[in-house]
């Protein structure tokens, strides 16, 4: 299963909570990749700490289903706000941080996804 995100930088905690049912049930599938813009600037990746519930309630989310963010460098400044998550990661390979498209101001992601011939 693939699938796309955006997250408003305002978004309310109802329609987090909403998402993170859905990423939870999608946790089940056999493989899942879901990328997208999470707009959660507080998230330290490196150390898995975080400023804000909401923020919280995400990394928890991801920690208890075995889920992996294979981002690893700044989308956006400073900040990893571009996530790849899933639960298959053995299945990604080269993702790369590239230039930007057009006047947009996060980084373009490039990644591979590979076809399990087991």
């Amino acid at each position: 299963m693939v699938g796309v995100y955006y997250r408003l930088p305002d978004q309310g905690e109802s329609i987090d909570e909403a998402f993170l049912l859905q990423l939870q049930e999608a946790s089940h599938s056999q493989a899942f990749f879901l990328v997208g813009d999470f707009s959660h600037p507080d998230v330290c990746w490196k150390r898995n700490t975080v400023s804000y519930e909401q923020s919280r309630r995400l990394l928890e989310c991801i920690e208890d289903k075995f889920i992996s963010q294979v981002m690893d460098s700044p989308t956006r400044q400073d900040a990893i706000l571009d996530l790849l998550v899933t639960n298959a990661s053995e299945l990604i390979a080269n993702v790369k941080i590239e230039g930007s498209l057009s006047y947009s101001d996060h980084a373009l992601v490039d990644s591979e996804v590979l076809k399990d011939m087991g």
